[in-house]
């Protein structure tokens, strides 16, 4: 059985309910709380340390002989597609397919080689990087806590995530430098628990199962919703490029590339064929010319 995501973006209200329950549950770190000027958004992107983004996209449509603002809304997250590229160009075997038929990074294989990133069409995979810094300073004319002598620095850096001033150790962010994505709550599922972010959405617009079971009640979705006249399509259903069907799919009111998603999205590795045939006519054209050059020395 493979367990996966559905979410209906028509559903979506852009709470971030998963975004705040991804973090605290995977114990993910803030992404800081500066102002993006991209509308409500202010992480961005997937990244290493957020698993979970909701993209507001503010949108200006004629209608009859005025303009009409819309937002569209949808929580993104890893795709833990068919065929994986961070699986594919991993070397160290960290990615894995785990019981579930998830995309899963073991950190503690991972050497932070970094290849899986390009490797993903949707920029879905990054890098942990260190989440913070604790420096220890003896005051001058006074002891530190180990009995150093006054006057003397200690300074030390550590792999921690800074939580209301107070070091605040993970496992899973201890080390750093390693490759972060979403796990699909792997230790929830293990558990037969809902993952975080599917169990806090308040409209079910991210629903959590068996991914047969979700693509048939998302197709009935999309037949209920163009009987109403809506423009709804699935992505990362019955998709024929290499990628092949995402676990975690979409119900869309637009085009992909509005949510800022490929239209169709390529494995790196299909595009290997054509490099090595290319490489290879450019070194038979380099021996031919030396060939050459040094028969008329």
């Amino acid at each position: 059985m493979s367990n996966g995501f559905f979410t209906d973006t028509t559903l979506c209200i852009g709470c971030k309910a998963c975004e705040v329950a991804c973090k605290q549950w995977n114990e993910l770190p803030s992404d800081g709380y500066e102002f993006s000027g991209k509308s409500y958004d202010n992480t961005l992107q997937l990244s290493g340390t957020t698993w979970r983004h909701v993209a507001f996209v503010e949108q200006t449509m004629p209608s009859d002989d005025t303009l009409v603002d819309r937002w569209l809304m949808m929580s993104d997250v890893c795709k833990h597609c068919t065929n994986a590229g961070c699986l594919e160009a991993c070397p160290t075997g960290a990615i894995i397919r785990n019981e579930f038929d998830d995309v899963f990074i073991q950190p503690d294989v991972c050497n932070g080689c970094g290849y899986c990133i390009p490797s993903c069409p949707f920029g879905v995979v990054d890098l942990i990087g260190h989440t913070g810094m604790a420096k220890l300073e003896g005051a001058h004319g006074s002891a530190t806590s180990d009995g150093k002598p006054a006057g003397h620095e200690i300074q030390a850096t550590y792999d921690v995530t800074t939580l209301m001033g107070e070091r605040h150790d993970t496992a899973l962010q201890h080390h750093g430098g390693v490759a972060g994505k979403c796990t699909l709550c792997y230790d929830r599922q293990k558990l037969s628990m809902t993952p975080a972010c599917a169990k806090a959405c308040p409209t079910e617009s991210i629903q959590f199962g068996d991914v047969d079971e979700l693509k048939e009640r998302a197709r009935a979705r999309v037949a209920t919703l163009q009987g109403r006249g809506v423009d709804a399509t699935l992505y990362g259903v019955d998709e024929t490029t290499s990628v092949g069907d995402l676990n975690a799919f979409f119900l869309l009111t637009d085009k992909p590339e509005a949510y800022n998603l490929p239209e169709r999205p390529v494995l790196p590795s299909t595009r290997q064929p054509a490099g090595y045939a290319a490489a290879a006519v450019a070194a038979a054209a380099l021996a031919f010319a030396g060939m050459a050059i040094f028969r008329k020395a």
